[in-house]
């Protein structure tokens, strides 16, 4: 039976090729044909557009074109790195643009797929600036720049964004408990599988109805580790996606 494969938070960069290599070697490798990859978001550390001409840009439009090609359906969530992700990118690439949030069925179970920052909800400051990013007019006006424009903006907003991460609490820009939960329970799933955090764990969540969801917390990927979770039809696991 054909598997679901579920990824998140490569941040694909020119600084980081040891990972790129990682990922094209697993692309390569672990999908077989008919398999489903899933990519939950910030596959990229920061996207600039669909027409980006940039090596990096182009060496990961090959290599999903060619795992596309093989018979591998590939479905990709924007994340708050990667947002300006669009249709040109999943033409080019053979891929389906997934929302965020998405209900699907894995294991048997009712899942619902995220990149997960909309779960920290306790990071106001996070809520009320992606709003703005993920706004059709902000975004329309910013792809009307030009692309060496982009990279300069997208330079300056990764380095605030590390500035900010280092001087705000952990717990803040964790999942919320109570908005896990409304989320599940909005749309009746018994499963949440998501990255953004970097806390890669498995959680269990009661909920109103006396049963208990698990949530699973994808791995940021790096050189020298990587993770996938695997659905092969029965059961969900974690497999080691070795250098």
């Amino acid at each position: 039976m054909p598997d679901k494969i579920f990824i998140s938070d490569l941040h694909l960069s020119e600084s980081r090729p040891e990972t790129t290599r990682l990922f094209e070697r697993f692309l390569s490798e672990r999908p077989h044909p008919g398999d489903q990859l899933y990519i939950l978001g910030d596959m990229f550390d920061a996207w600039v557009g669909d027409d980006d001409d940039a090596p990096l840009a182009e060496r990961v439009r090959s290599a999903l074109r060619k795992l596309s090609d093989r018979g591998v359906e590939v479905l990709i969530q924007r994340g708050n790195r990667d947002f300006l992700l669009g249709r040109r990118f999943m033409r080019e690439t053979g891929a389906t643009l997934l929302p965020d949030p998405y209900l699907t069925e894995v294991a048997g179970k009712p899942t619902l797929l995220m990149h997960g920052d909309l779960l920290c909800s306790d990071d106001l400051a996070y809520q009320k600036a992606r709003r703005k990013l993920r706004n059709p007019l902000f975004q329309w006006l910013a792809l009307r720049r030009s692309l060496a424009a982009r990279r300069r903006l997208a330079a300056e907003y990764r380095r605030r964004s590390g500035e900010v991460t280092a001087m705000t609490a952990a717990d803040i820009m964790d999942a919320n408990e109570q908005t896990i939960r409304e989320f599940l329970q909005r749309h009746h799933a018994a499963q949440l599988i998501h990255g953004h955090t970097h806390r890669p764990a498995v959680h269990q969540h009661p909920l109103a109805d006396g049963s208990a969801a698990q949530r699973y917390v994808l791995d940021e990927w790096h050189a020298e580790h990587a993770a996938a979770w695997v659905d092969d039809g029965t059961q969900l696991q974690r497999e080691e996606i070795r250098p």
